[in-house]
């Protein structure tokens, strides 16, 4: 071989190569964020929270984990007792589509994601929405990618932090929050 087709062979491959890692690579999921609000970033670290409830709604599965702000917040009395919840509070509510087990049909367990919701306290920043701010962020597992979620997503959300406010208003005395600590 020429020394001319073995360097188009290197540069091709090595096209080839980049091309394909780029292909392959996700976007950091860390670096989503809804419009003029929270970002995903925020709630780095969520996957070790404690889980403190789940749920099933619209069709879906849902694991509710909470930061240890959170956790104190609920093993103290609030919002039961009438307490706010403390500024830092942060949770985190993963959606999946439900499948049946493979190995055990009558049991239903979480099946491929669906999107993930944050909710976070912070009464400087969202004092207009009760001291909470919140964000929705539907997941593609074809690119395992996650963007904001919009008004053309199941359910429809806004996508600013404000985007859960009027759903969360009919839990206005609990502080805007549906979850209930679910004791050990």
């Amino acid at each position: 071989m020429t020394g001319r087709k073995m360097l188009t062979i290197a540069i091709a491959t090595g096209v080839f190569a980049v091309a394909g890692g780029l292909a392959r690579s996700a976007p950091d999921k860390y670096s989503v964020a809804v419009p003029g609000g929270l970002s995903f970033a925020e709630f780095k670290g969520y996957e070790s929270w404690p889980l403190v409830s789940i749920s099933e709604d619209g069709g879906m599965i849902a694991a509710i984990l909470a930061n240890p702000a959170m956790v104190e917040a609920f093993q103290s009395g609030i919002p039961g007792n009438g307490q706010p919840f403390p500024d830092g509070a942060k949770m985190a509510k993963v959606h999946w589509m439900p499948t049946k087990l493979n190995t055990f049909p009558a049991a239903t367990v979480p099946g491929p994601q669906h999107d993930m919701d944050f909710m976070v306290k912070d009464s400087h920043r969202f004092g207009d929405s009760g001291g909470w701010g919140y964000a929705a962020f539907e997941y593609d597992a074809a690119t395992d990618t996650f963007t904001p979620a919009t008004t053309a997503d199941m359910p429809p959300q806004a996508n600013d932090a404000k985007c859960g406010f009027v759903c969360h208003s009919i839990v206005k005395t609990r502080d805007y929050v549906f979850t209930s600590y679910q004791h050990r």
